[in-house]
């Protein structure tokens, strides 16, 4: 079930100019569905670029999001 507690939580943490990944978003907001989340702010209009970087195992990436306005 997609919580929007969870929308709330990730662009208040977003537009503090934090980055957040799928492990971040599951320890911090208990949130197992980022990228729904993630999909459901752009289509509400904002900006939120993803940058692939790998794991810490070397093997394979994942997502790291942050909101455009915050990108250096």
């Amino acid at each position: 079930m997609q919580n929007t507690s969870h929308q709330t939580q990730v662009l208040t943490h977003l537009k503090q100019g934090k980055t957040l990944s799928q492990a971040e978003a599951i320890y911090h907001f208990d949130c197992y569905r980022l990228s729904a989340v993630i999909q459901r702010l752009r289509i509400a209009g904002h900006d939120i670029v993803t940058h692939n970087e790998p794991n810490l195992n070397g093997k394979g990436t994942h997502a790291r999001y942050e909101l455009k306005e915050f990108e250096a």
